[in-house]
């Protein structure tokens, strides 16, 4: 197949639908396939709630590639912005082509329109990430002098190796703070009467490492966290949170986030885990993440792995990951590019 054969269309994700939805969520589960071969595709319904519904702050331009005779979807495209007080000079990018329709330029095509676009909306730096699973990636990442912003690891816990004793433990040791703490869960989307709190909550995430990435710390409105609650449900996804408040004060002291899609029901997602640094050192995290287990091994029997991402300089989260059994899954890097490296790279 020549390259110039092939077509280059934009696509509206919000609006798609028949033949053309089906071609893109077909190559988007290729690309998981070879990203995470361990786990299910991803249904059209499932893709088609998220596509119309993406967080209103979002700015996302798709493209797609089509053969000849526009039978099937070879490769596609995105730049996605987010529209948001901070970290106005960022945006990030992806390309992934078809196996069989690698290294004949197409990549390369599609890495200008992304540059075009990103410097249409006056963004300087694009992020974008590479797995140990698609060594291609991190090759092609290479070859445009892309800096390494931050090595990150995937970890498992395998539910039928996990030592139980060690919540117990956990859940033992932390008795005490019963006194001066109180734990509660908030089941699907916060309640909100505590929208501002919630997103105090979340200034916790920028305590994490980003190690050479040019990330600025990040803050949340409650119209912005009901967007991302919005898109996630209309995918099917569940999120419990379990979190931790002092009683005294009243101030939440920190949380951890589970999600679930019954798409995937024997797979769990840890997500976001943080103690707000007035309350740390008292053995908080543990004791959350103690409770949300117990709740996961009653209530969700379907669960078989729990996946976590953390940063391979988080230190203290590694820690107590390995401490409940999570090992290593897969590796994943996120690199960084200045905008007019990639011109310079492209030649222009």
């Amino acid at each position: 197949m020549q390259i110039q054969e092939l077509e280059i269309t934009e696509i509206n994700l919000p609006e798609l639908e028949g033949d053309d939805a089906v071609q893109l969520n077909d190559l988007r589960n290729k690309l998981r396939l070879e990203r995470t071969p361990d786990d299910p595709p991803i249904p059209l319904q499932e893709d088609l709630q998220g596509w119309r519904n993406i967080p209103n702050f979002v700015e996302l331009k798709y493209w797609a590639v089509w053969d000849a005779a526009h039978t099937q979807m070879v490769a596609n495209a995105f730049v996605e912005s987010w529209n948001k007080e901070d970290n106005q000079h960022l945006a990030e990018f992806e390309i992934y082509v078809r196996p069989e329709y690698r290294r004949q330029g197409l990549g390369k095509r599609l890495l200008r329109l992304a540059a075009e676009e990103t410097r249409r909306r006056s963004r300087r730096l694009l992020i974008c990430f590479s797995s140990s699973t698609l060594p291609s990636a991190e090759a092609c990442l290479q070859l445009l002098e892309a800096q390494r912003g931050l090595e990150a690891r995937e970890s498992q816990l395998v539910l039928e190796e996990l030592d139980r004793q060690v919540v117990q433990d956990w859940l033992k040791k932390s008795s005490p703070l019963n006194e001066e703490y109180e734990i509660g869960f908030w089941l699907g989307p916060y309640p909100e009467n505590q929208l501002e709190a919630i997103c105090e909550l979340y200034l916790i995430g920028n305590d994490e490492p980003r190690d050479l990435l040019e990330i600025e710390d990040e803050t949340w409105t409650p119209e912005q966290v009901r967007s991302m609650e919005k898109h996630r449900e209309a995918r099917g996804t569940e999120r419990w949170t379990c979190y931790v408040r002092h009683k005294s004060s009243g101030r939440f002291a920190g949380e951890t986030e589970v999600f679930y899609n019954p798409n995937r029901a024997h797979i769990l997602g840890q997500g976001f885990t943080g103690i707000h640094p007035d309350f740390r050192c008292q053995g908080l995290g543990r004791w959350i993440k103690a409770v949300m287990m117990e709740k996961v091994l009653a209530e969700r029997p379907q669960v078989k792995v729990i996946r976590t991402g953390n940063a391979e300089s988080n230190a203290s989260m590694l820690k107590i990951n390995t401490e409940l059994g999570f090992k290593p899954y897969l590796s994943h890097t996120v690199w960084q590019v200045e905008t007019d490296q990639l011109f310079s790279y492209l030649g222009s």
